[in-house]
């Protein structure tokens, strides 16, 4: 596996998947469950690698691959 998400599309994964997380703890919505999805994007930004992203040939790192 190699990196292909860059410094920004990283952090929005961040913010976005602890979005999503604290939803699904903090709200009292019959679908706060859902939520829980915000766990994909927290740990694709943690690894640093889309596995959607190499499906369709995207790369936003800024390092050139070899």
């Amino acid at each position: 596996m190699k990196v292909n998400m860059g410094g920004i599309d990283r952090g929005l994964r961040i913010l976005l998947g602890l979005a999503l997380l604290a939803f699904a703890l903090f709200s009292g919505h019959p679908y706060a469950w859902a939520g829980w999805i915000g766990v994909v994007p927290l740990l694709t930004a943690a690894i640093g690698w889309c596995p959607l992203y190499t499906l369709v040939g995207l790369n936003t790192c800024p390092m050139k691959s070899k």
